[in-house]
């Protein structure tokens, strides 16, 4: 990219969102490809806490840079599976949170996953951004709700990005977990939300359930219309994708968000 001369030692393919977001908005979210960690993590593991050697995963997260605008920080978070939002880069360490949000360039909101939904957000302007993690117990707690409310912004001029998760026809879940849904459902959407959940075959008390589907659903009931991406998905694609589901021991994607800074100023 035009704002970085560097010369990559392993080169990662990364899927950028097909939307209409401005041009000062640089995001993406990387895959497995590439990298340099083996074994069960083999490709491009963003993770340092499932086990990989550090000295790995600090080189992928040095590929991870190429693709940024220059002297961007990118700000790691420690996922909890809940709601909490933060502002990037506005405390020292990876704060306990799901979800950043920034104005400013200089600072890339990112989320890390292996199954769960990561979900981008920007303004239509280019001024804000935000990423979320959003796996099933986030969903269920509002933390695309949340994320929106953070940004402080009319909710139409917002628009997002979901990227590679667990597809419908892989992601099974217990009744409790559509219950848990079911009970915290936007108002009027019990209906939409429980058509989100396929029961299975022979398998009495089992679902499969639409994680891009809950989304859209939670993201438009708090006034997000623009809504894109979905359809990758993470298990059944073990070339391209790490997935916790499928494989148990093994690494995270990133999904990621940043500014390109004014360089006439």
């Amino acid at each position: 990219m035009f704002w970085n001369v560097k010369i990559r030692s392993c080169p990662m393919n990364i899927i950028s969102p097909n939307w209409p977001a401005p041009e000062n908005i640089v995001a993406f979210s990387t895959t497995r490809e590439g990298g340099h960690s083996d074994g069960v993590y083999r490709g491009l593991n963003m993770a340092q806490h499932v086990g990989d050697a550090c000295e790995k995963v600090g080189l992928n997260r040095a590929e991870l840079t190429l693709e940024l605008p220059a002297v961007t920080a990118i700000a790691w978070l420690t996922q909890t599976h809940g709601r909490e939002v933060v502002e990037a880069g506005n405390s020292s360490g990876t704060p306990l949170a799901d979800a950043s949000w920034a104005s400013a360039p200089g600072v890339a909101c990112a989320v890390m996953t292996a199954d769960c939904l990561p979900v981008l957000l920007c303004s239509k302007n280019g001024n804000k951004i935000a990423a979320a993690h959003a796996g099933w117990r986030g969903l269920a707690q509002g933390v695309l709700e949340a994320c929106v409310v953070a940004m402080a912004i009319e909710p139409s001029d917002i628009m997002a990005w979901l990227g590679p998760a667990i597809g419908p026809d892989a992601f099974e879940v217990g009744g409790d977990v559509r219950e848990q849904f079911l009970a915290n459902c936007p108002a009027g959407q019990h209906t939409a939300v429980l058509q989100c959940f396929r029961g299975r075959e022979n398998k009495s008390g089992f679902f499969l359930a639409d994680l891009y589907a809950l989304a859209r659903i939670r993201l438009n009931s708090a006034g997000v219309s623009e809504v894109f991406g979905g359809g990758l998905c993470t298990y059944t694609d073990a070339s391209r994708f790490y997935s916790y589901r499928r494989d148990g021991q093994t690494g995270r994607m990133a999904t990621i968000i940043a500014k390109i800074p004014d360089l006439n100023r």
